[in-house]
């Protein structure tokens, strides 16, 4: 149960970066992450849905196009960390970014979001 709980708030938080217009992201982005929701992406710390939103714009004003986020793995959740993979893909075979987050979930929403964008180069051996 722990776990569905998860998987609804990440794929809410997900589907702000493809909703149908930008006046839908704030609603999305709220029925998915605190108030207070702390998020670590590319440019840093910072907190609150605003900041979130702002990030998810930016996101949905690419460059080559509005893209498409997808979560691409399932969601592994031990206690109330949850961590899963996602696929960041622009039109017209355009720029593909893949990445994982990490969340951490207090009262079934996301209050911590950890972005590692980009694959991890293996050892050099």
């Amino acid at each position: 149960m722990q776990e569905e709980t998860a998987r609804s708030a990440i794929d809410t938080f997900i589907s702000a970066f493809n909703a149908s217009d930008d006046s839908y992201v704030t609603a999305l982005l709220s029925q998915a992450l605190t108030s207070d929701v702390v998020f670590w992406g590319p440019l840093g710390r910072s907190e609150g849905i605003a900041a979130v939103e702002r990030f998810v714009l930016d996101i949905r004003r690419h460059p080559a196009g509005t893209g498409t986020m997808v979560r691409c793995s399932a969601v592994d959740m031990p206690d109330e960390w949850a961590r899963y993979q996602w696929v960041f893909t622009t039109p017209d075979g355009g720029p593909r970014l893949a990445g994982t987050d990490v969340v951490h979930l207090r009262r079934s929403l996301i209050d911590q979001v950890i972005v590692f964008a980009g694959e991890i180069e293996p050892i050099a051996s």
